[in-house]
């Protein structure tokens, strides 16, 4: 089930909404952790037992961590040890197995039967998540969770469930075990949905539909700038798509009671790479910081520990979103560029007027997604060579002058909304903040869910891109 569905539009959010709000304070947490997994199973019902064994085993490590943490340290670091490698290999089982068989039978000319295992949805987000719990436990930074069903909820709960955002125990712990819903915060969380409903629904799937069709011209019928516009179609369709799930998420969170962290900060104002990943899915980016980059010396044990650590983490990061190797190029594509820009390339930028920081940040980017989108590097470096005019293609043609003409409104709607023009223009008109937050606003909500709600019943082009990560 996906947030932007009817089904859970119409039946799934109202039913559990009124299931929570009639519960006793005592039941919300147990009302909650039901409907997760209901939500969950909807999908994936085999899964479920995974998330559920995920859940268990993160609560016994948290308790034996606490423990020993300050009288047998040994005994702690083999508990949190012993936490990451069984979340790992999960991980690893599920998401690398058959990456790792096609490489080795590519590598000795073996022929080892893939296992062709479903990934669970989700698996990648809630993984982090308990990771986090276990090593913030053996940090001090929090204390182990009493009561499995609390922990089970923090694992389980559906709106940051599917495709994050990757929401740590500290942040939420408080919220666990004592919350309560204002209606200014109810009425924020509804507002934020839809609008996360109206980027995912009426801007993603749109812009989407544009890529895919570009997507399949053969290389020869792409003109220079089809190519281009191909690619910033893909990466508004992933941001959209992404922001819009992770707003809804945030949304949903608000409307029970919980204030999950920002993920998206308009990435495409950026001036450098370093500036990019600092407002692209920032909760993961926090998390490799953290438990990764840190944890390896950072910046801190000199320049060429710096790059090496940089490396790891950006390669980790790319594997992260996938099993293939244009991901892991894809990551290390950016640690470069970042190791770069530290060596000395964002002194040279910050002399630079504005306009062309953007351009480099923007060209830098769209580079990106084309090892993003293509698992075959062959099929991304063709397309790269047609981006910047090496295969002898026309700047432009009779396809990409019709594509341009009836999706420049839709390019129009995207560029706004990936920029903060209208947030700025908000704060700017202090004189009209009344009319704009009470009526503006809620008339614009209603509208895009009126909108939502047409396209989805029209049954039209709904992919949703974070869940095969």
């Amino acid at each position: 089930m996906v947030f932007s569905s009817l089904l859970f539009l119409f039946f799934f959010l109202p039913t559990t909404l009124l299931l929570y709000f009639c519960g006793s304070r005592k039941m919300k947490n147990g009302i909650l952790l039901i409907v997760s997994l209901i939500f969950y199973a909807w999908g994936e019902p085999v899964y479920i037992f995974l998330m559920i064994f995920s859940a268990i085993t993160d609560y016994f490590h948290g308790l034996f961590i606490q423990k020993y943490r300050l009288t047998a340290p040994l005994k702690a670091k083999l508990g949190l040890l012993s936490s990451i490698v069984i979340n790992l290999s999960l991980l690893s089982f599920f998401k690398y197995a058959d990456f790792l068989i096609e490489n080795i039978n590519n590598l000795f000319g073996m022929n080892v039967n893939a296992l062709d295992l479903p990934l669970p949805i989700g698996l990648s987000f809630y993984t982090f998540q308990t990771m986090s719990y276990a090593i913030d436990v053996y940090r001090g930074r929090v204390k182990a969770q009493q009561n499995p069903l609390t922990l089970a909820l923090y694992v389980c709960l559906f709106p940051q469930l599917i495709a994050g955002p990757i929401v740590r125990y500290e942040i939420i712990e408080h919220e666990l075990k004592n919350r309560r819903v204002t209606l200014n915060q109810f009425s924020e969380g509804v507002k934020i949905f839809l609008i996360g409903l109206g980027k995912k629904v009426l801007l993603a799937n749109n812009i989407g539909f544009l890529w895919s069709e570009i997507q399949q011209q053969s290389p020869a019928e792409l003109s220079v700038l089809s190519a281009w516009m191909g690619i910033a179609a893909f990466g508004l369709q992933l941001y959209f798509d992404f922001s819009g799930y992770s707003d809804m998420a945030i949304g949903l969170g608000k409307m029970f009671g919980f204030n999950f962290p920002q993920n998206f900060n308009y990435p495409f104002v950026s001036r450098s790479i370093s500036d990019f990943w600092r407002r692209w899915h920032m909760t993961l980016g926090g998390w490799f910081r953290d438990y990764v980059y840190i944890p390896l010396g950072g910046s801190r044990k000199g320049k060429y520990r710096l790059y090496l650590n940089l490396f790891i983490v950006w390669g980790l990061t790319g594997l992260w979103h996938g099993a293939a190797w244009n991901f892991v190029a894809w990551g290390l594509y950016f640690g470069v560029l970042i190791a770069i820009e530290k060596a000395g390339l964002l002194v040279l930028l910050e002399k630079m007027h504005p306009i062309f920081q953007h351009i480099y940040a923007f060209v830098i980017i769209m580079i990106s997604w084309v090892l993003f989108v293509f698992e075959d590097l062959s099929m991304s470096f063709t397309y790269l060579k047609i981006m910047f005019g090496f295969s002898g293609q026309a700047l432009v043609n009779e396809r990409f002058m019709y594509d341009a003409y009836t999706n420049a409104i839709l390019f129009l709607l995207a560029f706004i909304g990936s920029v903060p023009i209208l947030k700025t223009l908000r704060n700017k008109m202090t004189r009209w903040h009344k009319v704009i937050d009470e009526i503006l606003i809620p008339v614009f909500c209603l509208l895009i869910l009126v909108l939502s709600t047409a396209y989805l019943a029209d049954d039209s082009y709904n992919p949703f891109l974070y869940f095969r990560f």
